[in-house]
């Protein structure tokens, strides 16, 4: 079954997966990836999108970002994709694709969901057991977030900025958030959404939407629609998506 369009609002970051076709290896020297940031860092100025986050695994990407306009993350990838896709046949000498298709991406807002999902991107290559610590991959934003490193890729996040009004301790305060373990309900939440194309916002981002947007944020039921009647008419016909995520109390 075809996929519809794309949920993008301008403003509110998009948590996006790009994978490899058949899962194989998209990156194979060190060269590789660098040749992708600077591609990413060239397009994400040209097409107004504001890098957050990001992780280069061997056969897929992570990315945060916020676009400002809304074709601005599909120009983003296409000709992200494209050029890379280009570099990667002339250098190994091969032909065809290299990405899965279609990525796909999630609606990312309010506090809770964005920090998780920084973390949930910075973390993947410990998860992968690649490293023992997330300070110890260097493909990703981790070391530019917390400081250790300077990294003209990034653009700080409100929700980051929020941790403190001072930097210090504000690298200080995101770099303790690593130290926590995953919770799987989130993620299994930012895997359900991602690859559904849902969202994982608060209600009060949810009520300042346009209502065309609201009515695409949760999970229709699966099935064929039932025919309108009263009863459907009086009460919601979508089902929200279970986060099982809830802020955490002092």
């Amino acid at each position: 079954m075809a996929r519809g369009p794309r949920l993008v609002v301008p403003g509110i970051a998009l948590h996006i997966v790009q994978r490899g076709h058949n899962r194989r290896d998209c990156f194979r020297h060190d060269s590789d990836y660098l040749v992708y940031l600077s591609n990413l860092r060239e397009l994400a100025r040209q097409t107004q999108c504001a890098l957050h986050a990001y992780c280069l695994m061997t056969n897929h990407v992570h990315l945060l970002l916020t676009p400002s306009t809304p074709e601005g993350c599909a120009l983003l990838m296409r000709n992200l994709g494209q050029r890379y896709v280009q570099y990667f046949n002339r250098r190994y000498e091969r032909s065809g694709t290299l990405w899965e298709g279609r990525y796909h991406s999630c609606l990312v807002d309010s506090g809770p969901y964005v920090i998780a999902c920084h973390r949930y991107i910075e973390r993947n290559p410990v998860r992968a057991g690649m490293v023992p610590s997330t300070g110890g991959y260097r493909w990703s934003s981790h070391n530019g977030n917390t400081g250790r490193a300077s990294n003209t890729l990034l653009t700080a996040h409100p929700e980051y900025l929020a941790l403190s009004a001072d930097e210090t301790s504000r690298r200080a305060a995101y770099e303790g958030l690593f130290g926590m373990d995953d919770e799987p309900a989130f993620l299994a939440a930012i895997r359900d959404a991602t690859h559904g194309g849902f969202a994982l916002v608060g209600e009060r981002v949810k009520s300042t939407l346009p209502e065309h947007v609201q009515a695409r944020l949760e999970r229709k039921p699966p099935g064929p629609r039932p025919k309108p009647s009263i009863e459907a008419n009086d009460r919601s016909l979508e089902i929200e998506l279970e986060l099982g995520l809830r802020p955490r109390t002092s």
